[in-house]
């Protein structure tokens, strides 16, 4: 399965009329965060394709939509007949989803540093994984795997993050890949400004990918 992976930064390469001709053999979208809807929207209309994506720390106005915690819910709820909830994509913000034959988990945010929305000291984001592991279990009975892909907006801690707090990976992430043995964990938030940064890491048996702009995943070839 084709993949293109999405995250951070809108890529002139997929915002382009030839969309359509430079993606054709794409299977499904991945929006690792901190994109706008409208991007997804575009890309969505384009391919008709499925899109699953998770909310980074950036680019919060739907938040609301999907998530109870802002003052402004009410005014989202009033006006719901108006608005297209789902931008034609499906949020998997701590959720898992089973998609053309892969299980992919999704998690939102960023490590905690202004108190801003969508963003989780350590402890909040190991407790709100650990919710979804009875789900995982019952996958692990069903299909004979806990998950295929995690989808995160932050790196794991060590992987690809940087010193200062807000770039900071979890070190959560490094539990669950040990455990639940992903195969792939799709990360952004990470800008790679430099074409010689390392964007590919493997950790025991899932290999990490900063999907930073854009990337196109191909299931049956990377490992």
């Amino acid at each position: 399965m084709k993949i293109l992976c999405v995250s951070d930064e809108i890529d002139a390469l997929v915002y382009n009329h030839n969309i359509r001709g430079r993606y054709a053999d794409i299977d499904l979208i991945i929006s690792a965060g901190d994109l706008p809807m409208e991007y997804l929207e575009f890309i969505v209309s384009s391919l008709n394709k499925p899109l699953l994506f998770v909310f980074g720390n950036h680019n919060l106005n739907e938040f609301p939509y999907y998530h109870g915690t802002s003052s402004h819910q009410l005014m989202y709820i009033n006006k719901r007949e108006n608005l297209d909830f789902g931008f034609g994509s499906t949020y998997i913000g701590f959720k898992i989803k089973r998609e053309s034959e892969l299980i992919i988990m999704g998690v939102s945010g960023s490590m905690r540093y202004n108190n801003g929305l969508c963003q989780y000291t350590e402890a909040q984001m190991f407790r709100k994984i650990l919710r979804l592991i009875p789900r995982l279990f019952i996958n692990k009975i069903r299909y004979g795997r806990y998950l295929d892909i995690l989808v995160t907006h932050a790196p794991p801690l060590g992987i690809h993050d940087k010193e200062d707090l807000c770039h900071k990976g979890f070190k959560c992430f490094l539990w669950f890949m040990r455990k639940f043995k992903p195969r792939f964990l799709l990360h952004g938030h990470i800008h790679l400004y430099d074409l010689q940064e390392k964007r590919v890491t493997k950790y025991h048996e899932t290999t990490v990918i900063n999907v930073y702009s854009q990337y196109i995943l191909d299931t049956e070839e990377e490992s």
